[in-house]
């Protein structure tokens, strides 16, 4: 994994937003895998500047979203699909046809994750995945476990992934839902590059054992270290914990 450090989480965020555009740019039909949560608000911010001066054309781009709540509907205030349309969507020039989400209200739960898997094989597979860094080591919402799913598939959230959460739902971890769909690690390493991008002290122990320890489902983060080409963007602080060696 190569590793990238910035003085402070808008350096790291704007770097990754330029970094995007130039591959938009080279490529105007990316296919890139996208995540929620506090870490990519100020990424998407910038991403959103750069279209509105320009500097940025979205409108062939394609995009899948790593997860989202069960039993909630895509227009709740709480979805994920709302969170995006708020950070990201609802200002760039991006074809509403070509942003993938999974739909946590679904009748039929194994129907609806095939689907996206059969969406994400017919975009062709995923160019660039995005990624945050849950302080547990989850990755989308793969949570540490005995073992980690391949494929899209239904998930059960930790106490500590709910109450990263609330923020979404009144700031009450118990109004949180207890499960969630998410892109399985097998589907997020079959990306053909990935970018993790990781702030703030509080992840700075989950990163040294991410990049220092073994593979192993109890962090799933970890299985980062099979890709063949992973870049790892961070803070001062979220790096503090590593060997300078």
């Amino acid at each position: 994994m190569k590793i990238r450090v910035f003085d402070s989480p808008r350096r790291a965020a704007r770097a990754l937003a330029r970094d995007v555009a130039r591959r938009i740019a080279a490529n105007p039909r990316l296919v890139l895998g996208l995540p929620t949560g506090r870490t990519p608000i100020p990424f998407y911010r910038e991403l959103v500047a750069l279209c509105q001066a320009r500097r940025v054309n979205f409108s062939g781009v394609t995009t899948f979203n790593l997860d989202e709540f069960l039993g909630v509907r895509p227009q709740d205030p709480g979805s994920y699909r709302t969170f995006m349309n708020r950070k990201l969507f609802d200002h760039v020039n991006m074809a509403s046809r070509r942003i993938h989400f999974l739909n946590g209200s679904a009748t039929d739960l194994d129907a609806e994750c095939e689907r996206f898997e059969r969406a994400i094989e017919r975009a062709g597979g995923i160019d660039l995945m995005v990624l945050g860094l849950g302080a547990n080591g989850h990755i989308g919402f793969n949570e540490p476990g005995d073992s980690l799913a391949a494929r899209t598939h239904r998930t059960r959230l930790t106490p500590s992934t709910r109450r990263a959460n609330a923020m979404l739902f009144g700031r009450v971890p118990a109004a949180v839902p207890r499960e969630a769909l998410s892109m399985g690690m097998g589907t997020i390493l079959h990306a053909r590059r990935i970018v993790l991008l990781v702030t703030g002290r509080s992840k700075a122990r989950c990163v040294t054992r991410m990049m220092q320890g073994r593979v192993t489902p109890r962090l799933p983060a970890s299985f980062l270290q099979l890709h063949h080409d992973v870049d790892v963007w961070m803070d001062r602080a979220a790096a503090s914990g590593l060997d300078p060696a």
